[in-house]
């Protein structure tokens, strides 16, 4: 995995991506933080970071859209696929250097509130674990960068879609006022994405006995639960997929000044979830 991830890192520096990535987001995070700290005289440097927030659905999908559609493009991923490395080394080398070239930013981002110090009261407790909030979700978002990344050969594909599901990320909490209250909205909602759920098992496994068997449980699940108890269906997407946004650990700390130690769980297992499910998109076609 270590060569992986030396080959990975040195690649970005050889075609000025990791470069232009530095100094776009830095610059960028730095316009804000001269607006609200050193103009405005803010104390906190976690409002220079929710500016920046928006700025990662497009620094973010120019970053990892090269991660694995390039390697197929060229046809170079056959010789990672029979290289003596498993496929885990070979999707967390990857992943661990485009979190490397993310974490410069961020490293340069901790002597802002050592700048703010020096002009008058800084808080480094809230504004460092805004830092920790800040560099999760990125790489949680590279994350779901590099899995799109390795569905198309086509760079541009994998950044426009990246950044269309960034873009829903990042306005998550507010498409929740959207999702019906009712029961039978609710019910219809909860059978759309099991139905999805059971497709996604039947094109890892191609097994359409076990896809078949996932959606008729569901169906009769949900249609029990709506005859009998229709009042658990009632405010139930909005209520569970809203503790699922995972902007909530940044704004904890932005609004609350607090660390939400379930957010950062939440943001460890999306990271996990993304790797695996890379990993598994590389197996499927490296046997077909």
């Amino acid at each position: 995995m270590t060569g992986i991830y030396k080959r990975e890192l040195r690649s970005y520096f050889y075609s000025m991506i990791g470069y232009v990535f530095i100094a776009f987001l830095t610059a960028f995070v730095g316009i804000y933080f001269m607006v609200y700290n050193l103009n405005m005289g803010y104390p906190y440097f976690s409002y220079a970071l929710s500016g920046g927030l928006f700025i990662l659905l497009i620094a973010i999908p120019v970053l990892t859209m090269k991660s694995f559609s390039e390697e197929r493009r060229s046809k170079t991923d056959q010789l990672l696929l029979t290289a003596p490395v498993t496929l885990g080394q070979i999707v967390w080398g990857k992943y661990l250097a485009m979190v490397s070239i993310f974490a410069i930013p961020n490293l340069i981002f901790c002597l802002f509130p050592l700048m703010i110090k020096a002009s008058g009261n800084a808080y480094f407790k809230v504004d460092y674990c805004a830092i920790l909030a800040y560099f999760l979700l990125g790489c949680v978002y590279i994350a779901v960068g590099m899995f799109l990344s390795s569905l198309t050969e086509s760079q541009i594909i994998a950044a426009i879609s990246t950044f269309g599901v960034l873009l829903v990320l990042y306005l998550w909490n507010g498409l929740m006022d959207f999702l019906p209250s009712s029961a039978g909205g609710n019910l219809a909602g909860v059978l759309l994405l099991w139905s999805l759920l059971a497709f996604a098992v039947y094109q890892m496994t191609k097994n359409w006995i076990l896809g078949a068997a996932l959606e008729v449980l569901g169906a009769a699940a949900g249609a029990a639960v709506y005859f009998l108890r229709p009042s658990w269906l009632e405010g139930l997407l909005s209520d569970v997929m809203g503790k699922l946004s995972l902007s909530n650990g940044f704004n904890s700390v932005l609004n609350n000044h607090l660390l939400d130690f379930g957010s950062l769980f939440l943001g460890i297992s999306a990271i996990a979830l993304f790797v695996f499910l890379t990993i598994q998109i590389i197996q499927r076609r490296r046997w077909s």
